[in-house]
């Protein structure tokens, strides 16, 4: 594999590789090959150049998928299930384990999505708990931050993001059934009836086995938007096994802090919430609609308030026309000088001086108030001014 770098070549040999795991009869010998492999993989890890990283990913996912499709030959047996797991959550997750980050981020990157290829169509919700119960162990108990990100990015909020399109699968297969029982109530129809509904049609311009209108002959799914398998869950009882070890005394604190959030969505689920942004349009169009409608009506008090007589702003306000003169015979006043003598109550010493100073200030704040108020005080400024 190190040596190989024609990209189709890359992918057989990792496909002959990873086959290898059936060539051993026995479980023990099953893993001890795969032990072998991942020791192999955190020990060269380091080593590898970034141009040959593509081809190893590849490698692990294949060695991946290929244990599961070991364990699903044995028909998910628990037993065996359990041994899977305590086996890549020793040479993988556990802290002990010399696995560099690169080989834990790409593990828990690609996990749930191989379990969905093989397992998606057999395995039921309470064997889907039993694959993830290790990871709500180690997420509780880890000190390493980028674990713990990857733990609930990779594993629980994908959960949470698949949730819209595995009820959508569900519906589908109820769906499904449902229509099996109506074919089998309506075998009491007559042979002609058959014959009339089989016979293609003999219109001219029709050729024989023309497709009917409306009827594709594109597999279903087959679009962009589809989605592949995706695994069921029962997502108050992982919301429940994921408190159980967030809640314990030895959980760090930034362990259950996250933990929680994850917890309060798989729980939002369980009641039938579905997070906004990962529900399917075509499915729930209305809650994207109620939601806009909602933000509309949030955005026009604001704009009102920006609008309201009593906040006043620089572009409404009622300059005093008078101000500019004003200004100018108080400087002419504080200097002292001028032909015009000044008025004895207005002098600073004299019995009316401080009032006055104190009328001008009220006077200078003033101008800076809007609309009405401005025409007020433009009419006590007058008399003021036939008083001087």
């Amino acid at each position: 594999m190190w040596m190989q770098d024609k990209p189709l070549l890359q992918e057989e040999l990792g496909r002959t590789i990873s086959q290898l795991l059936h060539a051993f009869q026995t479980t023990e010998a099953q893993h001890l090959f795969l032990r072998t492999f991942w020791q192999t993989m955190n020990r060269e890890w380091t080593g590898i150049d970034r141009l040959r990283l593509d081809k190893f990913y590849m490698l692990m996912r294949m060695v991946l998928n290929e244990s599961l499709k070991a364990l699903k030959m044995r028909g998910w047996e628990e037993r065996q299930i359990e041994q899977l797991l305590e086996l890549l959550t020793t040479e993988i997750l556990h802290p002990d384990s010399q696995a560099p980050s690169g080989v834990k981020s790409h593990f828990l990157e690609i996990f749930l999505e191989e379990l969905s290829k093989v397992g998606a169509a057999e395995l039921t919700a309470d064997q889907n708990l039993k694959f993830v119960e290790p990871f709500c162990t180690i997420a509780a108990r880890t000190q390493d931050s980028l674990v713990l990100h990857n733990i609930t990015r990779g594993i629980f909020e994908a959960i949470v993001e698949q949730a819209p399109f595995a009820i959508e699968d569900l519906l589908d297969e109820l769906d499904a059934q449902e229509g099996e029982e109506g074919t089998s109530e309506d075998e009491g129809t007559s042979e002609d009836e058959e014959c009339e509904r089989d016979a293609p049609s003999m219109q001219p311009g029709s050729p024989r086995g023309a497709a009917l209108p409306g009827r594709s002959d594109e597999p279903p799914g087959g679009g962009e938007d589809a989605v592949g398998p995706v695994l069921q869950f029962d997502y108050e009882a992982v919301a429940g096994r994921l408190f159980a070890v967030a809640s314990e005394q030895s959980t760090p604190s930034q362990n259950r802090k996250r933990l929680y959030k994850v917890i309060r969505k798989l729980q939002d689920l369980a009641e039938g919430v579905f997070p906004e942004d990962d529900v399917p349009e075509k499915a729930y169009r209305n809650l994207r609609d109620e939601e806009q409608e909602r933000r509309t009506k949030k955005r026009l008090p604001k704009a009102r308030s920006q609008n309201h007589p009593g906040k006043g702003r620089k572009e409404d306000s009622c300059p005093d026309p008078s101000s500019g003169s004003k200004r100018r015979m108080r400087r002419r006043q504080r200097r002292g000088s001028g032909a015009e003598p000044v008025a004895p109550q207005e002098q600073r010493g004299g019995p009316g001086g401080r009032g006055t100073r104190k009328k001008r200030r009220w006077l200078r704040a003033g101008a800076k108030v809007k609309g009405a108020r401005c025409q007020e005080l433009q009419t006590e400024q007058r008399p003021l001014q036939s008083r001087k």
